[in-house]
């Protein structure tokens, strides 16, 4: 007997049709200037970011992600008390997109997932013994979009690969994996740590400070990478994103792919130590009249 199926997705998906597809399965679509519910749905955004997401549009603004996530988003709970996912922020006292433009999208080349997979809904599926997951869809009907009644049909494999989204399901792969792998685990692996879960936003979302963090003496002192692929990863946006979703699910799962250091600890509860001996020395009052 097969075992139950986990369905989750990181991208909003109300009103979702309540029937999963192949992609093989045709749909009729079409999204075009001079349709009369043009810019509708940018009106009124509720859009979850993937980290490819948030890479593509800050380096399109040429800006860092640090820059980007403080001006462009705010982060949410995906689960009470758990890791954190991050929304596209709407205009200042409105729901609108910042990048939406009377002639659409100001960063069309760039745009988000849930953008491109629109009126698409990604289901990643995975059974309770498995660890991969499985794509199914669905699809978004709402009220103000006219596009269902456009005279285009295509397959949702065909309108994945119109609307670039190959790339971008495969770039955000393992961190749907992680995602998965968390709200599946539930309480065999505890409430993550405070720590753990900044770790997790720093290397999912915040690519550049994560590259900083690889870079560092303290990432040194305890993790051990051959120097070329050390430096790829610090120069390759695409493969630092990647190693952080390694680093997690070693942080995170214990699955260590990454060499640590045998002294690794040791050096760590050595400065410990010194930083504790420091912040004495400077509390302790140098006497006087």
């Amino acid at each position: 007997m097969d075992k139950p199926i986990i369905n989750e997705s990181p991208f909003p998906t109300s009103p979702v049709v309540p029937q999963s597809l192949e992609g093989s399965a045709t749909i009729q679509f079409q999204c075009r200037k001079g349709i009369s519910c043009w810019n509708k749905c940018c009106s009124n955004i509720d859009i979850s970011l993937t980290p490819y997401d948030i890479l593509r549009l800050s380096r399109r603004l040429d800006i860092s992600t640090t820059e980007f996530l403080h001006q462009y988003t705010f982060p949410y709970e995906m689960e009470m008390d758990g890791i954190a996912g991050v929304k596209l922020k709407p205009v200042e006292n409105g729901n609108a997109c910042q990048f939406m433009r009377p002639e659409g999208c100001d960063v069309y080349a760039d745009r988000p997932t849930a953008c491109r997979y629109y009126p698409v809904a990604l289901l990643s599926m995975r059974r309770s013994d498995e660890y991969t997951d499985r794509n199914a869809y669905a699809m978004v009907q709402e009220p103000h979009c006219l596009g269902h009644q456009e005279p285009r049909r295509l397959t949702i494999d065909e309108y994945r690969a119109e609307q670039g989204l190959v790339e971008y399901d495969e770039l955000a792969r393992g961190w749907r994996q992680l995602i998965l792998k968390k709200k599946s685990s539930g309480p065999t692996v505890g409430k993550p740590s405070k720590r753990s879960l900044q770790l997790f936003f720093l290397a999912c979302y915040d690519l550049d400070r994560f590259r900083t963090f690889v870079a560092s003496e303290q990432f040194s002192e305890v993790y051990e990478l051959p120097d070329e692929e050390l430096k790829t990863i610090l120069t390759d946006d695409k493969e630092m994103m990647l190693f952080g979703f390694r680093f997690l699910r070693q942080v995170m799962f214990g699955e260590e792919t990454i060499t640590m250091k045998s002294d690794a600890l040791d050096k760590r509860l050595a400065r410990k130590r010194e930083q504790e001996a420091q912040a004495r020395e400077r509390d302790v009052p140098t006497g006087g009249e």
